[in-house]
């Protein structure tokens, strides 16, 4: 069980920093699979992104849009560094409930829109995939809200 929770940390602790490192520094892939990074984040496109969603008002997109990835970077390397693990976990469950609405409510609504979901490198569209995958995310989320393997442990009773 200590295996598994460690496992779990990682992958998805690595996911939302993996995620917020992209959105905040801009991350760039060529065609050449030549990685830049810029010093200036293209919160413009992510704010675009967020509104295309229709979900928060057009006024609070770009506040989501600066605010979201920090949170994600916060969460995310406090789960893989084990500081306040249930803490970041119950942060990025919460997360994935808010990402799986946003997701069931374009596709509801049939919008052809980009997923955002890792910034202006993830190019795919919002889809059925990918809210399977942040359904297999809200889970690992949840099993380690729920699951916490630092239960402080009950001394057998001793009877005199």
């Amino acid at each position: 069980m200590k295996w598994v929770h460690l496992i779990l940390r990682f992958v998805l602790g690595g996911i939302f920093l993996a995620s917020a490192v992209i959105k905040i520094w801009d991350v760039q892939v060529s065609h050449f699979h030549v990685t830049q990074f810029s010093h200036v984040p293209d919160l413009a496109t992510f704010a675009q992104d967020v509104t295309n969603y229709h979900v928060p008002p057009r006024e609070l997109a770009n506040l989501v849009a600066i605010t979201l990835p920090w949170i994600e970077l916060l969460a995310g390397g406090l789960l893989v560094c084990g500081i306040w693990k249930q803490a970041s976990a119950l942060v990025i469950t919460a997360l994935m409930v808010v990402f799986l609405a946003a997701i069931g409510w374009a596709l509801a609504h049939g919008y052809n829109i980009r997923c955002g979901c890792f910034g202006t490198v993830d190019a795919r569209k919002v889809g059925v995939t990918a809210l399977m995958e942040d359904g297999v995310l809200l889970a690992m989320a949840i099993w380690l809200v729920c699951c916490p393997k630092d239960k402080p442990q009950q001394a057998p009773e001793t009877n005199p």
